[in-house]
């Protein structure tokens, strides 16, 4: 019966589109495991997971430069300033990957029956992943009642994954959190359900499973960047003098004046004061200040972003780096100034933290917090360093031991602000950072003072 449902499938689904094809005629379960779903996808969408297995949401990883290299580089080998890296810790950082089963370094990404359909396509809003499950779905998942109700991706797909980077609601990106799933105007004027009821995908174009866009955190060298221009002209504004700033301004620096607009962010996590036996404290949020496996923590809410020029390019710590410990480590950070013609000021948040790194040779820690002898277990942070090590495949290639003496720095974080876009009546205005304005500090952007004094309106620094 199943094989007949599935000739039938192959007859008519090249006549229509994912959306009308009704996949209750034959997908048949029931099913034991997600795997067991996907080979049955595969029987029409053979193609479809064979594109998608070239994308980064596959792979975790990018050919990018970086300056004065060439690097592989994603959320695979990236080091943060949050749980610190995938390596050692992959069941619970593997659980938001579009795949089932990455538990170690011998996960095999060329097996087509291991990706993940359901996790883009449900569209019952019951499909979940095993928060440590390595990707596998909850055990209370009916997985044939999704697999039949399968169509384009929303929001709440895609946010099941970014809304909860870090793991929880808001930690990591600021601009995306679970407030963005059915957003307000207020929020968000394009993804506002009452009005333009922008899905992700319409500005983050697909094809072939190419999901554009580079989130700098992981892929800093990325070159597949979307925009505002992208919709909007170079000069939307009535003021020509609104339409001059686009020179050396994004337009996301007027247009998100805040972000964590609803849901309170992560801006500092201190792995230092972990493992001290003490109680649990909580802010007015109502978010976890201390906990004992984790360290400290701070919220913030409303957040005014941080200026810096980007001109489309970033740097980044790679594994085996070395450090200065006595500066604050930029894990990654955008590139460009004020003389860079192809620079803007954009918004960012920037995380602050302070992390483990082994103090004798120098260069960060990636440890292993999760699982067995892991840091949450053991509260060791000497075996937690040596088996994170051990488990990083880039620490062994480059012969990387840990060195058995440890200490923490201080290490930052930027994430640009790109989402949370607020009515254009709510913009910044003139005075809130020209005059008596402080919503720039033109002085870390290179200019001597407020560049209104420059009556020439030029990018230079004023004399």
């Amino acid at each position: 019966m199943k094989r007949v449902n599935m000739l039938l499938m192959l007859m008519f689904i090249s006549t229509l589109s994912a959306a009308e094809f009704d996949h209750k005629t034959v997908i048949e379960g029931p099913f034991a495991s997600g795997s067991e779903v996907t080979e049955q996808c595969l029987v029409c969408h053979e193609e479809h997971a064979s594109a998608f297995m070239k994308s980064s949401h596959w792979t975790w990883e990018l050919e990018q430069q970086l300056p004065g290299r060439t690097v592989m580089r994603g959320k695979k080998n990236s080091v943060n300033n949050f749980c610190v890296a995938v390596s050692g810790n992959e069941p619970r950082c593997t659980s938001c990957h579009a795949g089932y089963g990455w538990k170690d370094n011998s996960f095999d990404f060329k097996d087509m029956t291991k990706v993940d359909c359901l996790i883009c396509h449900d569209t019952t809003g019951t499909y979940v992943k095993d928060p440590k499950g390595a990707g596998e779905p909850m055990a209370k998942v009916n997985l044939e009642r999704v697999a039949q109700q399968v169509g384009q991706p929303v929001r709440d797909n895609c946010g099941s994954c970014h809304f909860y980077g870090g793991g929880g609601d808001a930690v990591k990106h600021g601009d995306l959190d679970s407030s963005m799933s059915y957003p307000e105007k207020t929020t968000d004027v394009h993804m506002d359900v009452d009005g333009n009821d922008f899905q992700c995908q319409t500005c983050h174009v697909t094809e072939d499973h190419q999901i554009s866009g580079n989130a700098m955190g992981v892929s800093p060298g990325g070159v597949d960047h979307i925009g505002c221009e992208n919709c909007h002209d170079n000069a939307p504004h009535e003021k020509a003098k609104l339409n001059s700033h686009s020179a050396s301004l994004a337009c996301q620096t007027c247009h998100i004046p805040f972000f964590a607009r609803n849901e309170p962010t992560k801006m500092h996590w201190d792995w230092s004061t972990a493992g001290q036996g003490l109680a649990e404290t909580k802010d007015e949020y109502g978010k976890k200040t201390f906990m004992n496996k984790k360290g400290s923590f701070k919220w913030q809410k409303m957040v005014k972003p941080q200026y810096a020029w980007f001109n489309g390019s970033a740097d980044a710590y790679m594994v085996g780096d070395k450090i200065d410990p006595n500066s604050v480590v930029k894990l990654n950070y955008p590139l460009g100034n004020i003389d860079d013609p192809k620079a803007k000021i954009y918004p960012f948040k920037v995380h602050t933290g302070k992390q483990i790194y082994d103090s004798k040779l120098n260069l960060l820690i990636t440890p292993k917090v999760f699982g067995k002898d892991g840091y949450w277990d053991k509260y060791d942070w000497d075996l937690a360093a040596r088996l994170g090590m051990q488990a990083n495949e880039d620490m062994v290639k480059k012969g990387i031991k840990y060195s058995g003496q440890h200490g923490f720095v201080e290490t930052e974080m930027w994430w640009r602000i790109n989402h949370m876009v607020s009515p254009k009546s709510e913009a910044l205005q003139c005075n809130d950072c020209h005059n008596k304005g402080t919503r720039m500090d033109w002085q870390a952007l290179g200019y001597d003072a407020d560049p209104m004094k420059n009556k020439q309106g030029k990018r230079h620094k004023v004399n």
